[in-house]
């Protein structure tokens, strides 16, 4: 049975601390959704998708601004991000704060699909969600309120005059647009193909005055903790686990991980593609994941990452790294 997918519950608290502000009846709002405001305020506590896009209606309705979600990224602080939003912070550049927003996407939610892309001198982070959420359709302010926490965690890493190159939205021109041009101090294109935020690579590429990689380094771990809490019971994670177990023997196949599971590889297939993922997918995410981490250890050589991630061969992993990241394992390690 596939596991209900969550939301991290301080955007609950996000919004309940919004309303409360624009003089709404917090409690009636949640419990018309079957909500407990107190329980939203516990740190590590999740909410289900499903209630969480209700909560987003009500929210609207409750508020009456159709820009809730400028109001509520302008109150967000980055601990509403768990340690994610403390290793954004001390990011050695914007380009490594967002590929771990990327990367650790579901703290935020199990719905997410944030995706980063170069598109020529610009870098894409491309907010969207991975489905639908347990019947529920994802509402256009909680991927808009994601994107505008992400320009506000931006400025607060990188100072409070940063703005994206432009914004790109799905949704229609709303009649308080002028409110979103002013916060984003960009031009915003509505009625677009994607949720989008466009970044000039050089800007992304700086140092942060900030930059710590050892606090951002104990933060990730964080961070891949609680995720190990509350998704010890999905199957992509128990494969995860495996994959990083087996390796360094070499690349497994998807034979082999379903035999340790003690099930087929047919049910396995079956049982991802259920979560959302597949068995090609969560190899070359693993190998990914691991690659960037391994690399900032700079007593690691090139060959031993490679054992490590399972190639036979220094070029095959260089060339895997390429696709992934645009250059070279040696000269990323170079540019930290």
């Amino acid at each position: 049975m596939m596991a209900e997918d969550t939301t991290i519950a301080s955007a609950a608290a996000l919004i309940a601390q919004t309303l409360r502000d624009y003089g709404c009846d917090v409690e009636a709002v949640f419990r018309k959704v079957g909500i407990d405001s107190a329980a939203a305020l516990q740190p590590e506590a999740r909410l289900p998708v499903r209630q969480m896009q209700q909560l987003w209606r009500a929210a609207l309705e409750a508020s009456g601004d159709p820009c809730l979600s400028i109001a509520l990224a302008e109150r967000m602080q980055p601990a509403a991000l768990h340690g994610l939003g403390f290793a954004w912070l001390v990011s050695e550049t914007l380009m490594d704060a967002l590929e771990r927003l990327v990367r650790y996407q579901r703290v935020i939610s199990t719905v997410a699909d944030f995706r980063l892309q170069q598109e020529g001198d610009e870098i894409v982070l491309v907010v969207e969600a991975a489905r639908q959420g347990d019947g529920e359709r994802v509402e256009f302010v909680s991927l808009e309120t994601g994107m505008a926490v992400f320009v506000r965690m931006c400025r607060l890493a990188n100072g409070s005059d940063f703005s994206p190159a432009r914004v790109t939205m799905r949704r229609s021109r709303p009649p308080c647009a002028a409110r979103f041009d002013a916060f984003y101090a960009a031009p915003v294109e509505y009625g677009a193909k994607r949720n989008a935020l466009y970044f000039p690579l050089s800007l992304v590429q700086k140092r942060l005055p900030n930059a710590n990689p050892e606090l951002a380094r104990i933060n990730d771990r964080v961070v891949a903790d609680y995720l190990g809490r509350f998704e010890r019971g999905s199957l992509s994670m128990q494969v995860r686990a495996l994959l990083i177990d087996m390796l360094p023997r070499g690349q497994p196949d998807q034979a082999e991980v379903a035999r340790a599971l003690n099930m087929s590889a047919r049910n396995l297939q079956r049982r991802l593609r259920a979560e959302g993922k597949g068995f090609r997918q969560l190899l070359d995410e693993t190998r990914r994941e691991l690659a960037i981490q391994y690399l900032q250890d700079t007593r690691r050589s090139i060959g031993e990452i490679t054992y490590l991630l399972g190639f036979s061969e220094p070029s095959n992993f260089t060339r895997a790294f390429r696709r992934w990241k645009g250059i070279s394992p040696n000269e990323f390690r170079r540019r930290r």
